[in-house]
């Protein structure tokens, strides 16, 4: 999940909702797995220039910290991920969300045939960078990739190059539909997010629709009255059963929400 708009508390975001992050990582409907036990993670920004982060490897629905946390961290950007190991360890560096200087990253999905080219992807990360890589997941690495590629100066073409290369790489390796993703990226004042899939299959993920709109459509639901005219989601699954509220994004796309302006366009690798 991941939250921009007008200064929140993080429980409102976390626990209130109807079908929240930490009801999904005990009853998840449209994720590859009902139970998303293996760790999770929030990242925030509040005063200094580089987001927090708290992560634990306990599952988010029996961590009392997190109660304690979500209750007194107010803020106007908001990502939260509960994971699933898709093979590698679990341990502090391997949940979500990622972090470098003042940028996060957040990935579901996994990159198929990883441990066998595994090599090729982390030698292509810049020197520079490589020493801050702190776990062992695709996902980091993907996100270092996308680093190396241009995140901060062009997120839509980095990413798009990231994923041209580990299709180039698994291609060499013939692995069949490496890529499988989406991602949530910002540095504290944008938000971009992908949805892709090698095969064209991905998992899911919805943005929310204009508040104004949707507080139109339901008067009777207090909890939307606690959201600004600038909130706006970017979740795997909906949060709460309202018609009208969330909006898919379509297969092999991309887009960004910031201050005054959202946008969404199709998303294609780009081969290196």
């Amino acid at each position: 999940m991941a939250y921009s708009g007008e200064p929140i508390l993080a429980e409102e975001l976390l626990f209130r909702p109807a079908h929240s992050l930490i009801d999904q990582s005990l009853h998840s409907r449209l994720g590859a797995t009902t139970t998303n036990g293996d760790g999770f993670g929030i990242g925030w920004y509040g005063e200094g220039p580089c987001p927090a982060m708290f992560k634990n490897i306990e599952p988010a629905w029996n961590d009392r910290n997190l109660r304690e946390i979500a209750a007194q961290v107010r803020t106007s950007l908001f990502f939260a991920h509960v994971r699933a190991s898709t093979g590698t360890e679990v341990q502090r560096t391997n949940c979500h969300p990622f972090r470098h200087g003042h940028w996060l990253w957040m990935h579901n999905g996994s990159l198929r045939g990883f441990r066998e080219f595994k090599r090729d992807l982390m030698t292509a990360v810049e020197p520079a960078l490589f020493a801050d890589i702190e776990g062992s997941t695709d996902s980091e690495v993907l996100f270092f990739l996308a680093l190396s590629f241009g995140l901060v100066d062009d997120p839509f073409g980095a990413v798009a190059r990231a994923v041209g290369f580990v299709e180039d790489v698994g291609r060499a390796y013939e692995v069949e539909a490496p890529v499988q993703m989406t991602v949530a990226t910002t540095d504290g004042t944008s938000m971009w997010f992908f949805r892709y899939s090698t095969e064209r299959r991905s998992r899911s993920l919805f943005y929310s629709t204009d508040v104004a709109k949707v507080r139109a459509l339901h008067p009777e639901v207090q909890a939307l009255r606690l959201l600004g005219e600038e909130a706006r989601f970017v979740v795997s699954e909906p949060l709460r059963d309202l018609p009208g509220e969330w909006n898919e994004v379509r297969e092999s796309s991309a887009g960004v929400v910031r201050l005054g302006h959202d946008e969404t366009r199709p998303f294609r690798p780009i081969a290196p």
